[in-house]
């Protein structure tokens, strides 16, 4: 058989092999080489077997099958190049380039003599911006506040681009201090990697912010408001200078303060919520936001008042006996009394103001004893002409306005009650519902001391480009008289404390009963200097001190005025 099959192969023939009912040729090269190896063949692997062919069913189902896979694919493709092409485009720039904004660097806060008060740290690598610091300078807090930092989430993205000013000059001129932010592009590879980076645009840096106040003098007028707030029992206090010219201001604070460094890195809450349930009230500035009875320092007003209305002269005296008693029309047996807090004689204008006797102020107010008086009418009306009522427009966020009684007022507030003499009396001498705050009363005392100029304030160097707001009218005798009375009240009357060797100041004292029963008081000074051709106007208040403390508000200015002597005689000159 073998030698059959091998003769046929010489003789180049085909054997026909069947599969099935059918027969497919065999090459004589598959018989030879199956016959040599077909002794290492592994029936259980498939070897030595004849492969074969698919069927025409089976091959039908696999081509329509991959048929089927490359229209789905083709469809795919033409969704995501085609229909959404440009969306996924987008996704895919955006996955590929990230744009970021890069912080520009706050500008800093100077005083007027170039010492920084708000500078920046440089940028760590925890943060992508500088961090704020403000000086170790006691009393500014308030006048140049703070800011919080940019916030973002827990993946470290940013959600907040700018700086948060919470207070001061910070917040009042963010616009200029903040600058602008600057743009940047990161490419980054899949794995997230930077591969490159381009800045679009660079950050605009804010501007440096000169302000109008003097740090030096700023910090002891605090240190000598905080020494007496804590030696004699009062709650707070606060002080303000101002150019009498231009309005600008050279000193304002505000006892007591918070820390600014502190509050900008941020402290925990239990921290916060005690400065903000303080009594003392950390947070708010008394310098313009707080409203306290003025007393005596109104005294000056209704001097000039009664003067323009030609009501008394200057020369004409009024008994002081230590009080006056005004009669009860409704029944004879219960009159009155009005005090006076001494005994201070026959006194004129000039003495009256430099010894603050209540009353000749009693007397020119309310009228009393064959003296004419002005009349609640009037006296309201000078209140307003020396804008006791008015906020002054000051750039700090804060600012309150005053309050000025009248019988309108009145009603309003008691129930319909009506205005009596004795009201007009008591709002004579700055008592009963008359509120004004500090920032008012230096504005009023700097129109005094430069003969009716009502003035706008301002914390930026050079003042504000227009800063008389309007003019009070009255004749130079009037000012002069007025001037004389509040510097002798330096010289020898209740501002004493203030009769230096080396400044002639003009002033007058205050002091306001509050509370219940008359147990506490606020004491003011306010005055101008110097004396013949005034440049500054002050005004101090000590808030809410036990009556019986005899160191008030005056012994605040002499330590500013000691201080200005040794370290910035400079304001003295005139």
């Amino acid at each position: 058989m073998h030698r059959r099959i091998w003769k046929n192969i010489k003789k180049g023939l085909h054997i026909r092999s069947p599969v099935g009912k059918k027969y497919r040729d065999i090459n004589p090269e598959d018989i030879f080489l199956d016959s040599t190896n077909l002794p290492g063949f592994d029936e259980y692997a498939l070897e030595g077997r004849i492969e074969r062919p698919m069927g025409n069913v089976t091959f039908t189902i696999v081509k329509m099958t991959l048929i089927l896979l490359i229209v789905i694919l083709a469809g795919k493709l033409w969704f995501l190049g085609v229909k959404d092409g440009e969306i996924y485009a987008q996704i895919s720039d955006q996955n590929r380039l990230e744009e970021t904004f890069i912080f520009a660097n706050r500008g800093i806060i100077t005083d007027r003599n170039g010492t920084e008060l708000a500078t920046n740290d440089i940028k760590s690598s925890e943060s992508d911006f500088a961090g704020r610091r403000y000086a170790p300078i006691e009393g500014l807090a308030h006048t140049v506040g703070y800011v919080k930092y940019p916030m973002r989430d827990s993946s470290g993205i940013y959600y907040e681009t700018e700086y948060r000013p919470r207070d001061g000059a910070e917040r009042a001129f963010d616009g200029v201090l903040k600058g602008k932010n600057g743009e940047r592009l990161v490419e980054t590879d899949v794995m997230g990697g930077i591969t490159s980076e381009s800045i679009v645009e660079k950050p605009v840096d804010g501007e440096t912010l000169v302000l109008s106040i003097d740090s030096g003098i700023t910090e002891a007028m605090y240190k000598a408001i905080k020494a007496l707030a804590r030696s004699g029992g009062f709650v707070g206090g606060a002080g303000v200078i101002m150019n009498v010219t231009t309005g600008e201001i050279l000193a304002l604070t505000s006892y007591p303060e918070y820390d600014q460094n502190a509050l900008t890195q941020g402290v925990d809450q239990n921290t916060f919520a005690t400065l903000i349930n303080n009594p003392a009230k950390p947070f708010l500035n008394r310098a313009i936001g707080g409203l306290y009875t003025p007393g005596s320092i109104v005294k000056p007003i209704l001097a000039l008042a009664a003067l323009n209305e030609k009501i008394i002269s200057p020369d004409k005296e009024i008994l002081s006996t230590g009080s006056i008693t005004v009669p009860n029309p409704y029944d004879p047996s219960k009159p009155t009394i009005f005090g006076d807090w001494k005994v201070h004689g026959w006194t004129a204008m000039r003495e009256a103001l430099a010894v603050s006797s209540d009353t000749y102020f009693y007397s020119i107010g309310g009228g009393f004893g064959g003296q004419k008086g002005l009349g609640i009418g009037l006296i309201d009306k000078y209140f307003e002409m020396f804008a006791l009522e008015e906020p002054t427009g000051l750039e700090l966020p804060g600012e309150v306005a005053g309050l000025i009684p009248t019988p309108e007022w009145k009603a309003e507030k008691f129930d319909g009650d009506i205005w009596r003499l004795g009201d007009t009396l008591i709002t004579s001498i700055g008592q009963y519902g008359t509120q004004i705050t500090p920032l008012s009363a230096v504005r009023f005392m700097a129109a005094i001391a430069n003969k009716g100029k009502v003035l706008k304030p301002s914390l930026l160097s050079g003042g504000a480009p227009e800063p008389v707001v309007r003019t009070v009218p009255f004749a130079g005798a009037d000012w002069r008289v007025v001037h004389e009375g509040l510097r002798q009240s330096v010289t020898y009357g209740t501002s004493i404390g203030l009769n230096v060797p080396y400044v002639e100041a003009a002033a007058k004292t205050g002091t306001a009963e509050i509370g219940a029963g008359k147990k506490y008081v606020h004491s003011w000074s306010v005055g101008f200097f110097p004396y013949d051709n005034p440049r500054y106007a002050w005004a101090v208040i000590m808030e809410r001190g036990p009556a019986t403390n005899t160191m008030g508000a005056t012994s605040v200015m002499r330590q500013v005025f000691d201080w200005i002597s040794i370290y910035a005689s400079e304001y003295f000159q005139q």
